[in-house]
């Protein structure tokens, strides 16, 4: 949720931030994509809440692609039209926490097959690793 934040750790990120569009909270988001793709942006609502089921605490973020006219579609990025994410968070009773997330969006263009190869690979195990340690870090921070 703090994507001032998320600037700090995500390799990936060119640009990210919100803005309030007919009474809502939009966020855009630009991600860099290796050469010779061309660069990804979403523009998106989220919404957070914290639910109690049973005692047991849970942390939940929703978001989903919208379309606004305040975010004109850039020269040599790709507009993402179709994303969605919901994430569930809480803690292990230990020192981890227990998250399932669900995770979708069309990229559109023509997105060579190593690509894909190396993402499925490598690109989605390392980010998760990246994401981890930001979430250890950013008590440090707080």
């Amino acid at each position: 949720m703090d994507l001032d934040y998320r600037k700090q750790w995500d390799q990936y990120v060119k640009e990210l931030y919100e803005k309030e569009c007919n009474g809502e909270t939009v966020v855009y988001w630009e991600v860099k994509y290796p050469f010779p793709m061309s660069n990804r942006d979403y523009i998106y609502i989220r919404q957070r809440q914290e639910l109690d089921v049973e005692g047991r605490k849970i942390h939940v973020v929703l978001a989903q692609s919208t379309s606004v006219p305040q975010f004109a579609e850039r020269p040599g990025v790709i507009r993402v039209n179709q994303y969605k994410q919901s994430l569930a968070i809480e803690s292990d009773g230990k020192k981890g926490s227990k998250v399932f997330m669900y995770y979708f969006d069309n990229p559109g263009g023509q997105i060579p097959s190593w690509l894909i190869n190396w993402v499925a690979k490598n690109g989605v195990p390392n980010f998760l690793k990246d994401m981890a340690k930001a979430c250890q870090n950013y008590l440090k921070k707080t």
